[in-house]
């Protein structure tokens, strides 16, 4: 018996080039993680680049963290013991990635079960330490904060059809000098024929989330260009990568074929684009596997190290590993070996001393256990041959699964003794028999085959492997097969129609109102033993993100109308106009039992086209189609409501306020300003019920690219718009037509006397789940707030204003309300504001604090005269120094005196924390530096943030301030404030650019350039090369660009599927340089662009091939899976 040798990828270098220095220091590196609990002990084994960065990717954002606990927050994955007989390289060790830091583990779908999911899985005896993951897939779930868009996932179960003992004894038969020279020549003959796939699944499909990853394959045809890998590799959706040989060739590769069932897959490149090596194909020997025989691991780094790990195969007839929830192979065996394969070996092919391939690698244990799963070749090989010939590659299914059981346990289940010495005596060194394990309801075995039955013969042949049942079921689609199984010691003949596995595969999906759709595959209807029929969301986004952030809803119902199948659902879609509400019904493929409904506000105007993509594979493209264009809205109509009435108050003023209250929600089709959610809600007060304008939180309604819905009395929801912004304060005024609303709405009475400190009040709010609560109280404090920036992406935040705080412990409950007196006067609204994101919990901080209404006066007075508020500011932010601080700052004792005459309650003055990078035009002298301490302000004392009221409506100021302990008289300029919200943005490559807003702008002490990176799309070039969040790019091509304009140049030039390079500045000032490969199919490029004239507000322009211009939506193009922004992107190298 000859031993085997296994080439596969092993993990720990990306394709990125990086600086080696950027990793050293503390201060430049910041690394999220979650506590590694109960994992699932098996994992693919391809490595997934998901870990997130923040304003890099190389280097990593710098957030200061304490030294103490530095070592605390830095820790590798990398740390399994694997067993080396040789390592052979091909080029010097690299340093390691930054994303081998990130410990974040995932399972190999993203998706995570808790222990009490139902599950139709057997778990292993007993809980296993997690281990070094053999494959990593990202959901955009993973990750802690988004939001709607980004859910957060419990830990995950662990889920095994059955558990073994690691192969330790078998391992130690491994001999532990050097290879002979049969097995070097031998390795320098293969190692050719191995490539590194590098590849992003695109969207979201099937069982598969939008990733970026790479893996591991080999050349089974060097002639026609064919590449086997593994087909949770391919995917079974969009698919986009290369492959780069081991003399760092690169090529591209599309997918001609992906197994509905089994775990592989073929991708074709062009073999005239390999020109300095000799490509040849390795044979595929399926027979040669054997028990006993001695392997060697060979992993290809990506293309960048080649190590070999020895191990022998210990089974040949072990069911195919279970991952969870997500791809699974089934009905086949697998082989098992001892081999520590590491992340990115997915693919790597299994080969003997004489160079043919054995088998494929395909997963292996994550609890450290160093056992491997390989999957045999007979089907890969008939496959492969079918291509080559031109034949399609048929696949028969009686949509049953089938496990290989031993004879003891067949016994229990009915097997006779005569059965099995029949079978004993044809195979006499099978251990095993094919019993059913599950039978999908509506399947062609319902009801003809039990859970549990033993089969005995196919057509009357006896049989007890996979392989041959798959060759009969294969060779009789269409036809029918007759069974001879043993039902609890009965025998039992049934005939069953063999259907088409293709079939039953979703080959095509339809994008409509921000959604993905297609049919409920084999996959999932096996995984949770369902019908395999229904319309299956895949990417549940825009209209279709439900309250429940999971995956795995079936649409039941749409508007009244039942939808069975896509063609149904697209039918009903199609005859819905834009902006309509409609009922939805679902269900969960966990829990078909409860039917979950809500009502959906269909988007069809943000993305207009209902497209359709099937899959090409020929062109190893999804073509897309667009089956209808939206119908117009229906023009709204006056509707009569009531309010209702507020109980148990003694003043019926305060009663009367619950009229002047609406509910807010507001959806964002696409992620600007670093904001971390799409979709937020929250009560705004009704200040002017005549022109309909609402006052709500800047943490509800963060900028105008956006859908507002104005729910008023519960029963009638208006449009509303965006009128003004207030750049510092945390308030936006929206609007809507009071024409539409017949009901007693109350313009609310906002008082112009700031309310002090023990003054009593009366609390109304509206707690998490949107009812109202209210309570006597009383103003605990108001002071001079400053809320944290997030230091990873920066979003807008509040600065320079007071908070109020009270007591009663039902304002940290509420994140909308007013704080109002006895005859119903508005003192002070209630709201959200949006903080920064925990690095121990991956959430946003939101804190919920008072504002006084006096400071929206005359904000509201112009709007209300017709008039677009001008404000100007002074571009600083302040906090309060106590007269300590103050003296030691060289503030004279006059001066002081003044202070505790001008503000009795708080003795204090303003000290300049940070200067905002105004851009080159808007610099002018003199100005305020750091450290300044502002005494008055055109001669005003400044002792309260109201008093800093001033500058809204002044273009210079007459300042007194203290500079270095010298009293200085300073003329400052204000800068327009109308100018620091965003106007326009790019979407490019799947990262969504624009100028760097004001947030950026608060924290960075330069502007490299006005192109900036506010989010990226998961799955996409931007994703894959690396492009983050919170970079600066600065050229392209070696062209500055240093604004949008040239940007957009630059890049509408450029070829589809070329390459281009980018220089790009970190937040923290680090310049790189970034090569990227344009997509113009499924991400093309995208100006968003602020104009009234638009009914959206917005108007999109489309830039195709050759820099042709679309107005509007381009016929190309995913829905954007929104990955998020900086410190929410999570990458992982595993």
């Amino acid at each position: 018996m000859r031993p085997a040798l296994f080439f596969g990828t092993r993990s720990g270098v990306s394709a990125n080039r990086f600086n080696e220095q950027s990793l050293v220091t503390p201060a430049r590196l910041t690394i999220s993680y979650q506590t590694l609990a109960s994992r699932s002990p098996l994992q693919h084994t391809h490595s997934t680049l998901f870990t997130k960065y923040h304003n890099h990717p190389f280097p990593f954002k710098a957030l200061n963290l304490p030294g103490k606990k530095f070592n605390n927050h830095l820790f590798f994955l990398r740390t399994t013991a694997q067993r080396f007989s040789t390592t052979v390289s091909s080029s010097l060790p690299s340093p390691p990635h930054p994303s081998t830091v990130n410990p974040t583990i995932a399972t190999m779908n993203g998706s995570n079960l808790t222990p009490s999911v139902r599950t139709k899985r057997k778990e292993p005896p007993h809980a296993l330490d997690a281990r070094h993951p053999k494959h990593h897939r990202a959901n955009g779930d993973l990750d802690t904060s988004g939001g709607e868009n980004t859910p957060d996932r419990p830990d995950d179960s662990f889920i095994e059809p059955e558990y073994e003992e690691p192969d330790d004894k078998l391992a130690a038969l491994l001999p532990a000098g050097p290879d002979t020279a049969e097995w070097q020549e031998t390795i320098q003959r293969v190692v050719r024929n191995v490539v590194s796939i590098r590849f992003c699944q695109t969207c979201s499909f099937d069982t598969d989330p939008a990733l970026t990853s790479e893996a591991t394959g080999f050349v089974v045809d060097a002639e026609r260009g064919y590449i086997l890998t593994n087909r949770h590799v391919v995917g079974s959706g969009p698919f986009w990568g290369y492959c780069v040989f081991d003399n760092h060739e690169e090529v591209d590769a599309y997918p001609v074929y992906r197994d509905p069932v089994h775990d592989f897959g073929i991708l074709k490149f062009d073999p005239k684009a390999i020109k300095y090596m000799p490509v040849e194909a390795l044979q595929l020997r399926p027979d040669l596997a054997k028990v006993g025989i001695e392997i060697r691991v060979v992993g290809n780094d990506a293309g960048e190290k080649l190590s070999i790990l020895s191990g022998v195969i210990s089974r040949l007839d072990r069911n195919a590993p279970e991952y969870g929830e997500g791809y699974s192979d089934f009905n086949t065996c697998y082989y098992q070996a001892s081999a520590a394969a590491s992340g990115g070996s997915s693919g790597s092919p299994v080969v003997d001393i004489d160079g043919y391939a054995v088998a494929l690698q395909a997963g292996g244990r994550s609890d450290g256990a160093s056992t491997d799963y390989f999957l045999p070749l007979d089907r890969p090989l008939r496959a492969l041959k079918c291509l080559q010939e031109g034949n399609p590659i048929t696949r028969g299914d009686i949509q049953t699964q089938f496990v290989l059981k031993p004879f003891d346990e067949c016994r229990r289940l009915g097997l006779t003794p005569e059965w099995e010495a029949q079978v004993r005596e044809k195979f006499p060194k099978e251990t095993n028999m094919l019993v059913a394990e599950i039978i999908l309801p509506g399947g062609p075995s319902h009801k003809k085959i039990e859970e549990g039955d033993v089969l005995i013969k196919v057509n009357g042949e006896m049989l007890t492997q996979f392989i041959r049942l798959d060759d009969i079921l294969d060779s009789s689609v269409g036809g029918t097969v007759k069974l001879l199984v043993l039902r609890g010691g009965d025998e039992v003949e049934v005939e069953v129609e063999v259907g088409d596995l293709h079939k039953i595969t979703p080959d095509r999906f339809v994008s409509v109102a921000g959604g993905s759709f297609h049919e409920l595959s084999y996959q999932q209807a096996r995984l949770y033993g369902v019908a395999c029929k229904g319309v299956y969301v895949c990417e549940a986004g825009g209209s279709w993100r439900f309250e429940s952030s999971e995956c795995g809803w079936l649409i039941q119902t749409v508007d009244h109308k039942k939808t069975p199948d896509l063609d149904t659902f697209i039918d009903v879609l199609k005859g819905i106009p834009d902006k309509s509400r409609v009922v939805v019904t679902y269900k969960h493929l966990r829990d078909l039992h409860t039917l979950n409904t809500t009502i959906i506000f269909v988007d069809r105007h943000w993305a207009k086209k209902m497209k359709l993509a099937v899959r090409n594979d020929k062109t190893g493209l999804w073509d897309f189609t667009n089956l209808a264009d939206p119908l117009p809205p229906i023009p709204p109509v006056p509707t009569k409501a009531r309010f209702i009435q507020l109980e148990h108050t003694s003043h019926p003023a305060v009663a009367d306020l619950v009229r002047s209250f609406v509910h807010v929600q507001c959806t964002l089709p696409v992620k600007l300003d670093g904001f971390p959610k799409n979709r937020k809600w929250g009560m705004g007060l009704v200040v002017d019920a005549e022109k309909g304008l609402v006052v709500i939180s800047r943490a509800i309604v963060p900028y105008d690219l956006c859908d507002i819905s104005i729910t008023i009395a519960d029963s009638i929801v208006v449009e509303g718009k965006v009128v003004f912004l207030h750049p510092l304060q945390n308030y936006a005024i929206i609007q809507y037509d009071p024409k539409l609303v017949e009901a007693p709405v109350l313009s609310a009475k906002l008082g112009n006397e700031q309310i002090s400190q023990g003054a009593s009040t009366y609390f109304i709010g509206y707690n998490r789940i949107g009812r109202i609560v209210h309570a006597a109280t009383t103003v605990t404090e108001s002071f001079a707030v400053t809320i944290p920036a997030n230091s990873g992406a920066p979003r807008y935040r509040a600065v320079n204003f007071d908070a109020i705080t009270v007591d009663t412990s039902l304002s940290g409950q509420c994140g909308s309300g007013v704080l109002v007196a006895q005859d119903g006067t508005v003192q002070a609204l209630w709201l959200t504001y949006l903080g920064e994101r925990s690095h121990s919990t991956h959430r946003d901080e939101e804190y919920h604090l008072g504002l006084a209404t006096p400071t929206l006066l005359p904000v509201l007075k112009q709007i209300q005269d017709g008039i677009v508020p001008k404000l100007r500011m002074l571009p600083v932010e302040l906090r309060a120094v106590q007269m300590l601080q103050a003296r030691l700052m060289g503030v004279s004792e006059e001066w002081i005196e003044k202070v505790s005459v001008a503000n009795t309650a708080h003795h204090q003055l303003f000290m300049v924390t940070k200067c905002t990078c105004e851009r080159v035009e808007e610099k002018e002298a003199p100005a305020l530096l750091e450290g300044d301490i502002i005494l008055t302000l055109n001669g005003s004392m400044i002792t309260r943030i109201s008093d800093l009221d001033v500058m809204y409506a002044n273009e210079f100021l007459d300042a007194v301030i203290v500079r270095e302990r010298q009293e200085l008289k300073l003329k400052l300029p204000t800068v327009a404030a109308d100018d620091v919200e965003t106007h326009r943005a790019i979407s490019f490559c799947g990262a969504i650019i624009h100028r760097p807003h004001h947030a950026v702008r608060q924290q960075i002490s330069e502007l490299f350039s006005e192109v900036y990176v506010s989010a990226r799309t998961r799955g996409s070039p931007a994703y894959q090369y690396g492009l983050a969040p919170t970079n600066f790019i600065t050229h392209v091509n070696n062209k500055p660009t240093p604004d949008l304009e040239s940007f957009l140049a630059a890049v509408v030039r450029i070829p589809d599927n070329t390459y281009f390079r980018m220089r790009a500045v970190t937040f923290d000032s680090v310049p790189w340089m970034v090569t990227m490969k344009k997509n113009e199919h499924y991400f093309p490029t995208v100006e968003l662009i602020k104009d009234p004239e638009e009914e959206t507000g917005w108007r999109r322009v489309t830039y195709e091939g050759g820099g042709k211009v679309v107005q509007g939506e381009g016929e190309d193009g995913v829905v954007p899976v929104p990955g998020d922004a900086a410190d929410m992107d999570v990458d992982v190298d595993v």
